[in-house]
């Protein structure tokens, strides 16, 4: 029998939450992570705990997902910037006003607190919007934290030394109860979890996964510029769209006093190298909403490769490995909520494995295996 319980590969934010969750089950674990915790997608995101309507299941699992990360946030507050900035939403058009209005019912029959506010109402909240934002809607219990941190903190609470960190574990090959390094290296265990975000269609290449690029920059200090995240209300649809590329308003204030700005998305492109044009339309967007940056500098930009499913949801659970080599679980394919959903895709995870009650409204999704 294997002396290890799980193989978790992927240290970044989802493969950390797995690993500490199968560790507070009372399994022994050993997380595999190529670089250093947090890297990858977790790094190049913006770390919204963001709750969001979608596509069917998306807002009970970024609603979990939310509440979840609030049940830590005493200790997040002290190791990952954890900060409750909520959630506005803002609408430029008769039209989306409509959209943030059913928005809000949506949010309303979920139990999620929301309310609407008028232009003038958002000129008092966050004065340095323009015009152009006609209404807005507020989520307070939103937040967000600084991912790499809070990848690094879950990894590394030991339970006891039932969890185990290898770093510079470059997974190359996975079987049913073994991982294998780039350099040689066999790790065996009972069972495999690979979470491994985009990665994870190397090491299953029958796996439906969809790369998407994401653009962002980040400023120098302007402090009090923004109390909340800010975003548009079509973000919601482009995160699902199929165009090739698409960019909407998402701004972030960070501790820092810097304002993380956001975000584009372009399908199977995951070329590092960031796209000027892309930047030129983020700053123009930016600019639309936040006049007041004109004269701001922006100190970095930066790319960012997500693994989405066609779903649109998070695969999690067990995949079939091609012939009769047996079953790995999975949970890759968050896209841009892998910081939101990560602690409840552990939960439906460690359910899975080791049975329990799923997360209320999820239970018909996530009941079956993956693939």
């Amino acid at each position: 029998m294997a002396a290890t319980d799980c193989l978790v590969v992927g240290g970044g934010i989802v493969g950390a939450a797995c690993a500490r969750e199968l560790a507070r089950a009372g399994a022994s674990v050993e997380l595999l992570e190529a670089r250093h915790l947090g890297a990858g997608a977790t790094a190049a995101g913006m770390g919204h705990l963001v709750t969001m309507p979608g596509v069917p299941g998306e807002l009970e699992l970024t609603r979990h997902g939310v509440e979840a990360w609030r049940g830590e946030a005493d200790e997040l507050k002290r190791v990952a910037e954890y900060t409750p900035t909520g959630t506005l939403w803002i609408a430029s058009s008769a039209d989306e006003v409509e959209l943030l209005e059913r928005q809000r019912s949506t949010f309303d029959g979920a139990g999620v607190d929301a309310e609407l506010l008028t232009r003038a109402q958002l000129a008092v909240l966050e004065p340095a919007l323009s015009d152009a934002a006609r209404a807005g809607l507020r989520v307070p219990g939103d937040a967000i934290v600084y991912a790499p941190r809070a990848a690094h903190w879950l990894a590394n609470q030991s339970y006891d030394g039932r969890l185990r960190v290898r770093r510079g574990a470059r997974v190359s090959a996975v079987g049913a109860n073994w991982a294998q390094t780039d350099d040689g290296r066999r790790f065996e265990a009972a069972q495999v979890v690979v979470a491994a975000g985009l990665n994870t269609r190397a090491l299953l290449p029958g796996l439906a996964l969809v790369a998407k690029r994401g653009h962002l920059m980040i400023t120098d200090r302007y402090p009090g510029t923004l109390r909340h995240h800010v975003l548009e209300i079509g973000y919601a649809a482009s995160t699902h769209a199929d165009n090739a590329v698409s960019v909407s308003f998402n701004v972030q204030p960070r501790p820092s006093g810097q304002i993380l700005i956001g975000s584009s998305r372009e399908i199977e492109v995951d070329a590092a190298a960031e796209d000027p044009a892309i930047l030129r339309r983020l700053a123009r967007r930016a600019l639309h909403f936040l006049p007041g940056l004109k004269d701001a500098s922006v100190l970095r930009a930066w790319t960012g490769v997500r693994a989405a499913s066609p779903s649109g949801l998070p695969i999690i659970g067990h995949v079939r490995l091609p012939g009769t080599q047996g079953r790995v679980w999975v949970a890759a394919g968050h896209e841009g909520l892998g910081v939101t959903t990560a602690l409840v895709s552990a939960a439906i995870l460690r359910a899975r494995m080791f049975g329990g009650s799923l997360p209320a409204g999820l239970e018909r999704i996530y009941a079956k295996d993956a693939a």
